[in-house]
């Protein structure tokens, strides 16, 4: 979609973008947040539930210790300040999903507050985007709108995710891009995957955003009007819908309208949003205190029994990964992507001779061929002990590297750890000065016309007499060395 009347540069030079977000995140707790029901996603419909998840008379909620504790260790890894007394409240609308009526949420008195995270400002410095706040609730119900004979006709209604524990995740309006949003929402889901609170998997439900839009001239003080986009289930979809919004809300504008506070759904096929419902405010939902449940109350103690559960976060550990281990930056960052990742190359560093060729094995020959292979980590033939029997091998240039790719190429047809391959092919590399020499001095003999060429001034022919050395030792030839040798017997030739 495009504006009518301006230039993408001119529209970038006009109007600021004002973007929010709020991020459902369901907790791995083994049960719901207020009752004993198994907390898992599937099964069959209507299984997962029981007469609390259900709001049946008599049914009283009791709150989920555990979901208190991963909500506070998702906080704390937020930065925000956990309020030592919060109030559940009950959120009323009716909806097919919620057969209480209600939603158990907090409301005025959260969980915690006041919480940020950077993103990246695009000079090569940081934004901090404030968090409002993290709060705490549960989930609704799924309304199944197909796969049924009569799905044209009929909605079905699967109450097993009734009361699955949940935290919301308030930002504040402070993103002003569509690339601010994805970073803000990778590294968040970073986060909580480093925690343990969740697995984010969005194409479950693990984690859903919804997005806030509003567009305003640059140099305003007052936010435009707002629309919220709902149901997005992928990062990169919440992106493209914010570019689409953005250009709506300015075609909007630019042609005299009013932008409407509404709720609206992403079609991804289409790659725009449209409208579904007037966006309801805070008092239409009729706030009051739950009072079936007591305050929460989350004492220093108890707090601090809970964070003693908290792992080193991702940017900690990159910043000590590059000291520690002399990485770069992109291969600390890549590496620290992944907790369980992080901790396999952390084992693996400490026990090798060099921690950076444990890496550059682990990113360079090893993670792209589990790629392509369509496997993890943790069905990987090569495993951490022979990235560790590879990388000592390397250093102590016993292998040169193009050996070792051909071990690991045999590794992964034949599905034998390293150490196995290694004992049965025992490659070795030569890195005796006199027998290189040697080589070196039968291929000069050879080839006099390249060395005519060299003692003219073409240096680079140094590299014809490496390659006819190099095919002479059947690759084994420790390079560094090779390179230097040729150069020296080329020169006194």
């Amino acid at each position: 979609m495009s504006t009518a009347t301006l230039s993408p540069s001119d529209v970038l030079a006009k109007y600021q973008p004002v973007i929010g977000l709020e991020v459902h995140v369901q907790l791995l707790t083994r049960t719901k947040a207020f009752c004993g029901c198994i907390n898992q996603y599937g099964g069959e419909p209507n299984t997962h539930c029981c007469p609390v998840c259900l709001g049946l008379p008599g049914a009283l909620p009791v709150l989920n210790r555990q979901a208190v504790e991963f909500a506070v260790l998702a906080s704390t890894a937020l930065h925000c300040t956990v309020n030592e007394d919060s109030v559940f409240a009950r959120k009323n609308y009716f909806y097919p999903d919620s057969p209480k009526g209600y939603q158990i949420s907090q409301f005025d008195k959260p969980l915690a507050e006041n919480g940020w995270m950077d993103v990246s400002d695009g000079n090569g410095g940081t934004r901090r985007i404030g968090i409002t706040r993290l709060h705490m609730e549960e989930d609704a119900g799924k309304s199944v709108h197909d796969g049924f004979s009569d799905s044209a006709n009929r909605t079905y209604i699967d109450l097993n995710r009734c009361g699955t524990p949940l935290v919301e995740i308030v930002s504040e309006p402070d993103l002003r891009t569509p690339e601010e949003a994805y970073e803000y929402l990778t590294k968040l889901k970073e986060i909580l995957l480093y925690t343990g609170v969740s697995d984010c998997n969005m194409e479950e439900g693990s984690l859903r955003c919804d997005a806030n839009i509003s567009v305003m001239l640059k140099g305003a003080e007052q936010y435009g009007t707002k629309a919220e986009v709902k149901n997005v289930n992928s990062f990169r979809f919440i992106r493209d819908a914010l570019h689409f919004e953005i250009e709506r809300q300015i075609d909007v504008v630019e042609s005299g309208g009013r932008v409407v506070q509404e709720s609206r759904l992403y079609n991804s096929a289409e790659c725009r949003t449209y409208s579904m419902r007037s966006k309801e405010a805070a008092h239409d939902y009729r706030y009051f205190p739950e009072p079936d449940l007591p305050s929460l109350h989350v004492n220093a103690a108890w707090r601090d029994a809970i964070l003693v559960n908290l792992p080193e976060l991702p940017e900690a550990r990159r910043a000590r990964m590059v000291a520690d281990y002399d990485l770069s930056v992109q291969d600390a960052a890549t590496i620290a992507n992944s907790r369980a990742f992080a901790d396999e190359f952390e084992t693996a560093a400490k026990q090798a001779k060099s921690a950076k060729r444990v890496a550059n094995l682990l990113l360079g020959e090893l993670i792209g061929r589990l790629n392509a292979a369509g496997i993890e980590l943790a069905q990987s033939p090569v495993s951490m002990p022979g990235i560790v029997q590879a990388a000592d091998l390397l250093e102590d240039g016993k292998l040169s590297s193009k050996q070792l790719k051909g071990l690991f190429d045999v590794c992964f047809e034949t599905r034998e750890d390293f150490a196995a391959v290694y004992e049965r092919e025992k490659p070795e590399q030569i890195s005796d000065t006199g027998a290189i020499e040697t080589m070196i001095d039968e291929v000069i003999a050879a080839n006099p016309k390249q060395l005519e060429q060299y003692r003219g001034g073409k240096k680079t022919v140094s590299a014809f007499f490496v390659g006819q050395v190099m095919r002479l030792s059947k690759g084994q030839a420790n390079p560094a060395l090779l390179n230097e040798l040729v150069v020296k017997k080329l020169d006194i030739a």
